[in-house]
């Protein structure tokens, strides 16, 4: 196994940890600091890998399925963490998830008629926005200007979750359309 698939493992495994740092008290006013620590560990972890994979050639059929999965299932552990906490509206939460789960599906589709969907700019920037926000939702800072940009980076990663989907969509409707089966 290749370093880049071994990085996408590493950030797998982090997630139940993340969440037990994040969801208890376990190591008291700590807690939320190794939540922290970890959640960027794991984000770093996705862009080294993929930077890894594409300079060295290491693009594997494994690293192309795990690489997205363990992706949307770091940023659900930490969303639906926020649930929990009564930090982010379950609303916001499930319009994000749910716009992975599209994708996913129309990822599935296209590949099964040959096609490639590769990841667009409003993907890339949906994620930064998504990781700046979870950053900040973690951090917590309870100052007025802190509460602002928290809210800020909640309603754009919203808004560039809903423009990266329709921007999917649109480009790649003809994937949508039917074909006989013979």
């Amino acid at each position: 196994m290749n370093l880049p698939n071994k990085l996408t493992i590493l950030r797998v495994i982090m997630i139940p940890f993340f969440l037990i740092f994040m969801l208890t008290d376990f190591m008291g006013a700590n807690s939320k600091y190794i939540a922290l620590t970890l959640f960027v560990i794991a984000s770093f972890t996705d862009f080294l890998d993929g930077y890894l994979a594409r300079k060295y050639k290491l693009v594997t059929n494994f690293g192309k399925f795990m690489d997205p999965l363990a992706d949307k299932l770091l940023v659900s552990a930490a969303l639906i963490s926020f649930v929990e906490l009564q930090a982010l509206s379950a609303w916001i939460v499930i319009t994000i998830i749910s716009r992975e789960f599209i994708i996913s599906g129309f990822r599935l589709v296209a590949s099964d008629n040959g096609v490639v969907i590769a990841a667009s700019y409003w993907g890339k920037f949906k994620t930064v926005a998504q990781m700046i926000m979870i950053i900040l939702l973690i951090i917590d800072i309870q100052a007025s200007y802190f509460v602002i940009l928290e809210n800020i980076f909640i309603y754009l990663a919203l808004i560039l979750t809903i423009v990266s989907l329709l921007d999917y969509l649109i480009k790649n409707k003809d994937v949508l359309r039917e074909r006989s089966v013979k």
